[in-house]
């Protein structure tokens, strides 16, 4: 019988589509135990194993999205289980297909690179004209456990693959409820429309974005080894949703960013974590939900996978998050 002090791993989703992904890759699913909430705790939590660490799962509250919301979730967490010393935040996120051949389906992990600590927070500046953005804040970067385990995942996928779409087909062979919602979409569905060309100016309705090669961007086939990319670098972080590709991929260019979200920036500095997203849309006007169930199975997978390199000796030196939250915010 585990007690709230044995589980070491704190995993926040923030949609319940990205909550039913996570638990799918439990090893074991546990009881639930008795823990010391706060009286304003309305947390849902997850219980289980993955591989040798014990694992919570929770999600934010139904429409409580942003970075104050995921702050919150955290905080409660921490409160519950003191003995968490690895944090994650898994999901879907918008991909910036500028630089790198970030497609629908892959996955992007956050790392320190050129000076940034792997998450940038923004803001669009609200009395500047063009919806300039502004840099909002310095934030952590992920335990030090986390990075190692991406260095030794990376090797590791290099030499052999990762077989997540093997894993993830798997997955819904055993929960066939999850095929529908889960599946792969087919690859025609994953259109990358010129930046300049918005939703409303070439899109008609009902009818959905109209597959026109003058309103593409032409990408070479991939290979089936492909498939899915695992791409690591900054992902940007704001109250907002990001669905302007020109604005995208301005700040692309300028900070380097691999991918748009909407909850980190509310965690780093108070439950430094590994930000893991599963690319669901181009950060553009033509958003669908239509790859959002794909995309956080891919994300929860590669986590999966990321822990497994992760020892719990490895864990244990890092320091309990508790503290850290304690420490930040008094």
């Amino acid at each position: 019988m585990t007690g709230p002090s044995d589980y070491t791993v704190g995993w926040i989703c923030a949609l319940p589509c990205e909550y039913a992904a996570a638990q799918s890759c439990l090893d074991e699913e546990h009881d639930d135990v008795s823990v010391d909430a706060s009286q304003n705790d309305y947390n849902d939590y997850t219980l289980g194993r993955i591989g040798n660490h014990n694992v919570v799962i929770a999600v934010l509250p139904k429409g409580g999205h942003g970075t104050t919301s995921a702050t919150a979730v955290a905080r409660d967490m921490l409160h519950c289980f003191p003995n968490i010393r690895v944090g994650l935040m898994v999901g879907i996120g918008g991909g910036v297909p500028t630089k790198k051949d970030i497609r629908l389906g892959d996955v992007v992990v956050s790392l320190p690179q050129d000076s940034m600590s792997g998450v940038f927070q923004y803001d669009f500046g609200k009395s500047i004209q063009d919806q300039e953005f502004v840099y909002t804040g310095v934030l952590d970067q992920p335990p030090a456990a986390l990075r190692g385990a991406m260095a030794k995942i990376e090797a590791r996928y290099c030499l052999k693959g990762h077989q997540i779409e093997e894993r993830l087909n798997a997955i819904l062979s055993e929960n066939p409820r999850l095929r529908q919602k889960y599946s792969r979409p087919n690859p025609t569905s994953d259109l990358l429309f010129k930046p300049d060309l918005t939703h409303d100016s070439i899109c008609n309705g009902e009818s959905g974005c109209v597959n026109d090669h003058m309103n593409l961007v032409v990408r070479q086939e991939r290979s089936q080894f492909e498939a899915i990319t695992i791409h690591y670098g900054t992902i940007a972080s704001g109250n907002q949703l990001m669905k302007n590709a020109v604005i995208r991929d301005k700040l692309s260019q300028t900070k380097n960013i691999l991918c748009f979200e909407m909850e980190a920036a509310g965690l780093m500095n108070h439950f430094p974590c590994a930000v893991i997203r599963g690319i669901c849309d181009y950060s553009d006007s033509h958003k669908n939900d239509q790859w959002q169930g794909y995309a956080a199975l891919t994300a929860a997978l590669y986590t999966k996978d990321l822990l497994s390199q992760l020892s719990p000796r490895q864990a244990n030196v890092e320091k309990r998050m508790a503290e850290i939250f304690v420490e930040r915010i008094s």
